[in-house]
């Protein structure tokens, strides 16, 4: 049985005093890591100040980006030993943003998936179609792609471990989201293809978010489908009550 996850993507969103305020108003409210993942992918400055207030509580902290080189002349970058030193557990890796604003690619986002397993951080890999490809019926071969080139030359548990968020770019913060239906087609590929790419096992064990104008009046029928796992969340995640919505509904 698969632990649904819900993490809350903040962007470049709140200052640290919204922040601080935030994982105090959630940090008890959220339900138990048994039943469910609860997660708040944090702005840089404040992961170290967050990682501190949520200690003790079943909320975990994850970045929202990182380098794939441990150290090195790379300034204004952040690498996987640093986060493993704050105590940071997730990072978000392949946003469609950083794609399209910062010349993310599939090879740097595989890169950094091997780098997030040497440093026993879980990566949240993100993928997912334009508009234009959608409605050229390049869905399925797109998202197919950006799977197997994201997870290529990681072993069979780390690939179980990972955590794969589907997000259509057309319903990013644009209020659109896919069907449910819709989702979960992409999503049942995708452990289709996980399965044939490394094993059944693996296909079974991996966890498939949906990200794409999640809120709190549609979370349940998206999480009632077959092959979503959790969601990955932006705009409805920087209120506490919302996310505590969200995380209640991964726990049901």
């Amino acid at each position: 049985m698969r632990k649904n996850v819900i993490a809350g993507n903040w962007k470049m969103n709140k200052v640290l005093s919204e922040a601080e305020q935030f994982v105090e108003e959630t940090k008890t409210r959220i339900p138990s890591e048994e039943k469910a993942e609860s997660i708040v992918c944090a702005p840089f400055p404040f992961l170290p100040v967050l990682v501190e207030k949520a200690k003790g509580s079943d909320l975990k902290v994850a970045a929202q980006n990182m380098h794939y080189e441990d150290n090195g002349a790379f300034t204004g970058e952040v690498s996987p030993v640093m986060l493993k030193d704050l105590g940071v557990t997730h990072v978000v890796l392949g946003h469609s943003e950083r794609r399209e604003y910062f010349a993310e690619t599939d090879e740097t986002v595989n890169k950094k998936a091997h780098a997030a397993f040497n440093h026993n951080l879980t990566p949240i890999i993100c993928v997912g179609e334009t508009l234009e490809q959608r409605e050229n019926n390049e869905t399925m071969n797109h998202v197919e792609a950006q799977v197997k080139q994201a997870l290529s030359g990681l072993t069979e548990e780390q690939v179980k471990a990972s955590i794969i968020a589907y997000e259509p770019i057309w319903a990013i913060g644009t209020g659109k989201t896919a069907t449910s239906e819709q989702a979960n087609e992409v999503c049942t590929h995708i452990r289709n293809v996980v399965k044939q790419f490394s094993s059944e096992e693996a296909g079974e064990a991996i966890r498939l978010q949906y990200g794409g104008s999640v809120k709190p009046a549609n979370v349940d029928e998206l999480l009632s489908q077959s092959d979503i796992d959790g969601a990955l969340v932006g705009g409805a995640s920087l209120e506490a009550d919302s996310f505590v919505q969200l995380a209640e509904a991964g726990a049901k």
